[in-house]
């Protein structure tokens, strides 16, 4: 049967698209042929998977702008945001919700970016 299989993009509209990609590689790490890229086979979790979820307001994705938010998934968030702090990126969060930890930042154009390490659950 025929079904969606992932996450395949996400598209925005940016004032400097050219100065964004930029921000994307030199801050975070991602590049690609068509802009910031992530391979599927990369991913160390036993089982990746995207979401998309809906909010009835904008209060989770405040002080972001255009009314959603991009969550990349990351294998050690502390490390990263470490990382990101050497950079000069501003870590506007972040917080250890127990089935998972997160950070959040907004990229050049005020989008909000939410960093998630994924926690397994214990066994």
């Amino acid at each position: 049967m025929a079904k969606i299989t992932g996450l395949g993009g996400v598209f925005y509209v940016a004032a400097d698209p050219e100065a964004t990609r930029a921000w994307y590689r030199e801050k975070l790490g991602l590049d690609g042929e068509y802009g910031p890229q992530m391979l599927w086979s990369e991913e160390t979790g036993d089982t990746p998977y995207s979401l998309i979820s809906h909010f009835k307001d904008d209060g989770y994705i405040k002080p972001g702008k255009g009314g959603f938010m991009i969550n990349l998934r990351v294998d050690d968030l502390d490390g990263f945001v470490a990382l990101l702090k050497s950079r000069d990126v501003e870590i506007l969060d972040s917080v250890d919700e127990g089935y998972g930890k997160f950070a959040w930042l907004l990229d050049p154009d005020g989008v909000k970016i939410e960093l998630w390490q994924q926690v397994e659950a214990p066994e």
